[in-house]
């Protein structure tokens, strides 16, 4: 008896907490990029709003891993939302401390890496999200089908 796995519309409040969690961290990033940039270029009173966005940034990277595992777990959808969020969660907090500490050797790059991730996040986002359904073996499918046992329809 092989599993079969079919494909059903997610729960629309999981559906949203990840599209709503997901954008919010995005435009939080992209913000951080426009603060950066204006900071660099004479604005010094923005390296304090870069920094407390910074913080809203990883709190929302924080949510966003919360809204994956709902996503994962009770909404039967796919495990690889969850760990790329977490891999965010973590990557927003070396951010901060590289940010922190002044190593704008990696707190560049690291910025780049998390503004690419969090686009491909959002891109999916709002695409179609399907979870699993319940295995069903093929032999019981089968029957429900009307099938003679063994056989497919």
């Amino acid at each position: 008896m092989n599993p079969v796995s079919r494909r059903t519309p997610m729960a629309g409040w999981i559906v949203w907490s990840i599209r709503v969690t997901v954008t919010a961290h995005l435009v939080s990033v992209l913000a951080q990029g426009v603060t950066a940039g204006m900071f660099i270029t004479g604005d010094v009173d923005l390296l304090r709003l870069h920094s407390i966005n910074g913080e809203v940034a990883s709190g929302l990277a924080t949510l966003q891993f919360v809204a994956a595992i709902l996503l994962w777990r009770p909404g039967r959808g796919a495990a690889w939302p969850m760990w790329l969020s977490l891999l965010l969660t973590l990557l927003e907090g070396a951010q901060h401390t590289t940010g922190l500490w002044r190593v704008l050797d990696l707190h560049i790059p690291l910025a780049m890496l998390i503004v690419g991730i969090s686009a491909v996040m959002a891109v999916w986002a709002w695409g179609r999200i399907e979870g699993r359904a319940a295995d069903v073996p093929a032999v019981a499918r089968d029957e429900r089908a009307g099938a003679p046992q063994g056989t497919r329809a």
